[in-house]
């Protein structure tokens, strides 16, 4: 029995009704055109409902209780719009995969050499990605406090700030102070347990009563004080249930939660095993902080505090014994430290500097980090502006001014580098050359605690040797993140062609608002053999496709032909002839199909490179006259999964004809028993009086105007 279709709803929302509901997805992907679902029960899809749909083109059901829905462009759009409908939050009955489930899958091949490393670098990214909001907002304020300070209006250093600046403090410390809860909420979201007992346990030792026995005048019995003779910080120790305790200010750390978290999900996950269900909601939560709290309170926590006060007594023993090397480690070191939260303790050790020596040395090679990763930034929000991604700009734009003003790397680091793992080994060559500047020219001190941003170059010494160090530093992170990208090929087609598709529907959201109708100008489109460098002079009789222009079209159309080239040598066949029912119907335009002769895929035509699939078997381009071109290399060749396919063109860039855009292994398709067979359409062919194919023909090859 069919489930309805008809009712009111968006497009995504009629296309679940269709295929028989969220319970009725066992996975949805989707290609360069079309949606491809894996059913439950085939038989529950509507198909002539889907097929009366307006953005619909086509529906293909297939064997296996599989369906292809053809959407065209805005498929990235209506599969983003289906994967955040509530009813796939709950995930069906088998679980339809997510979006991220899905890309996970297809860029399996493409991560390191060891599995812990990815899962760790995830581990670490999705428990900070969701604060960047947060963390961005009081990071701008400390860098307009920062600025006030250099200007002399206020000096945060000062014990005696009146109650307005404290109460400034205070916006911004709130976040970082309390970023132990937050992490600890995130990881435990990630580890897939209850997020609100990893916070939960986190807080337990942040709370006044556990922080109040920090002081010794506390008047609590049992607790003592001694005073770390290297850093110069004062560390008590409670005596619980006969056990001595050490106690610390846990504000602001995050490897001890990180680490809290990933015994916690051994435990809620063994308890859950070990308790029924049915009183999962009470026993599950009261023993994870039963267990939990006493050990991050005895063990986990001291650990996070011994490993940070163990290696700042090591750096200043390496600074006084070698402090070449150090001056290299330290720019070098700050990238890993700083994601676990123990770069903390250096803060104190900086103090300690500056209080007894009356300098710091740790704070000079430091700032070499500090705009290596800036620097990285630069080049993201470089790509990001020459890319067209909008949410990437935005987060670049705001963690760069934090970075530059402020001297914050969080936002950077956080919300941007650790999401992407090109970016570390880039970033790690801008800390080397200004970790060796700094070094050779004989080290860098300063007299003062100071963010290290562009506003506190001065307080540096000697400020040219710094200067020169953190600007080499910067460029060159920049330089390399830039000219080598942030995201990988595969990546950077996959974005490139989603914000194609996005900002297509967005243009045909805006036509339709307007109700102005759509007109294409175009005369001819050619489609000749060629190989590698097809000429785009070839004569309308030889032409592949004659269209003539649309009503109303400007009469200039006529003059300027839009002549196509074909993107492989071979064989040209009719549409009907290629063994795929999608193409055959002409839901995705008028074209026609080659039998290849070899595995090189050119330009058709001149214009933009709209679409490049993340899997290398589709490629669209759109004329300046707004013909828009579909090249589709093989049937069904989407489930290789880019195997066998090397992708020669990003999307975005202007193309030319006989420009490669890929390469296939012909051999690797036929073993994988999918037809080699290449299509090419016109996909707004119904902007377009007439598309005419000529086809029964086969092309030279060398790029001459050969009919067919």
């Amino acid at each position: 029995m069919n489930t309805p279709v008809a009712g009111p709803g968006t497009l995504a929302e009629q296309i679940l009704r269709g295929v028989g509901g969220a319970e009725n997805i066992e996975s949805l992907t989707h290609c360069a055109t079309r949606l491809r679902f894996q059913l439950h029960d085939g038989a529950k899809a509507d198909t002539a409902a889907l097929d009366a749909l307006g953005g619909v083109m086509a529906t293909v059901p297939q064997s296996g209780d599989r369906l292809q829905i053809v959407i065209g462009g805005a498929v990235a759009r209506v599969y983003s719009e289906i994967m955040n409908l509530p009813s796939m939050a709950g995930g069906g009955t088998a679980g339809p995969k997510s979006d991220a489930d899905v890309k996970a899958a297809m860029r399996a091949k493409s991560r390191g050499r060891y599995a812990w490393v990815d899962n760790f670098f995830e581990y670490l990214s999705d428990s900070f990605r969701p604060l960047m909001g947060v963390l961005l907002g009081s990071s701008l304020i400390i860098a307009i406090a920062s600025v006030l300070d250099a200007l002399g209006v206020v000096d945060f250093r000062a014990a005696d700030k009146s109650a307005t600046w404290v109460f400034v403090d205070a916006m911004w410390r709130s976040v970082l102070y309390f970023l132990p809860v937050m992490v600890a909420y995130n990881a435990a979201k990630k580890l897939k347990i209850d997020p609100w007992v990893g916070a939960a346990v986190m807080a337990a030792v942040m709370t006044p009563n556990f922080t109040g026995m920090l002081n010794p005048k506390s008047g609590i019995p049992g607790i003592t004080c001694t005073t770390n003779g290297t850093l110069g910080t004062q560390e008590c120790v409670a005596h619980v249930f006969g056990l001595p305790m050490q106690l610390n200010d846990y504000g602001g750390q995050v490897f001890v939660p990180l680490l809290m978290v990933a015994v916690l999900a051994l435990v809620y996950k063994g308890l859950q095993r070990i308790f029924p269900e049915t009183v999962h909601l009470v026993f599950v939560p009261f023993f994870s902080m039963l267990i939990m709290i006493p050990i991050t309170a005895f063990l986990i926590g001291p650990m996070g505090v011994w490993a940070g006060n163990g290696l700042g007594s090591g750096l200043s023993w390496l600074n006084g014994n070698a402090p070449i090397v150090f001056a290299i480690m330290i720019p070098l070191l700050y990238p890993f430290l700083v994601p676990l939260g123990l770069h903390w303790p250096l803060n104190a050790l900086m103090l300690v500097n500056i209080n007894t020596l009356g300098y710091d040395f740790i704070q000079g090679p430091m700032g070499a980090w500090n705009f290596a990763c800036f620097g990285a930034t630069a080049g993201v929000l470089l790509l990001s502006i020459r890319h067209r991604e909008k949410e990437m700009r935005q987060t670049s734009v705001g963690a760069l001014a934090a970075g530059l003003l402020g001297g914050i790397s969080e936002p950077s680091l956080y919300g941007i580098h650790l999401r992407f793992k090109r970016i570390y080994p880039r970033m790690l060559v801008g800390c080397l050359v200004g970790g060796v500047i700094v070094g050779v020219l004989g080290g860098v001190d300063t007299k003062a605690f100071a963010f290290t941003s562009l506003l506190t170059i001065p307080v540096f010494s000697p400020m040219g040797t710094y200067a020169i160090a953190i600007t080499a530093s910067f460029f060159v992170s920049m330089a390399l993140v830039y000219f080598s990208d942030f995201r990988t090929p595969q990546e950077r087609a996959e974005a490139n062609a989603e914000r194609d598709a996005a900002e297509a529907a967005a243009r045909g959201e805006a036509v339709a608002a307007d109700d102005r109708e759509l007109v294409t100008v175009g005369a001819t489109a050619t489609a000749e053999g060629a190989s590698g460098t097809a000429s785009a002079s070839a004569s309308a009789s030889g032409s592949a496709f004659t269209s003539t222009p649309a009503a109303g079209a400007p009469a200039s159309s006529a003059a300027r032909p839009v002549e196509l080239a074909a993107p492989v040598a071979g064989r040209v066949v009719d549409l009907d002839e290629v063994g795929d029912p999608v193409f055959a119907s002409r839901a995705l335009g008028e074209g026609v199909g080659i039998e290849p002769a070899d595995g090189r895929i050119v330009a058709p035509v001149d214009g933009e490179l709209i679409i490049v699939a993340a899997t290398g078997h589709a490629f669209g381009i759109r004329t300046a006259d707004g013909v828009e071109v579909l090249i589709h290399v093989g049937i069904d060749t989407v489930k290789m999964k880019g195997e066998g396919f090397d992708v020669r063109a990003e999307a975005g860039r202007q193309v030319s004809v006989g420009d490669l855009l890929a390469e296939v292994d012909l051999d690797a398709v036929r073993a994988a028993e999918h037809p080699t067979v290449t299509l090419m359409t016109v996909t707004n062919t119904a902007d377009l009086t007439s598309v005419e194919p000529h086809t029964g023909r086969t092309g030279s090859g060398e790029g001459v105007a050969h009919g067919w």
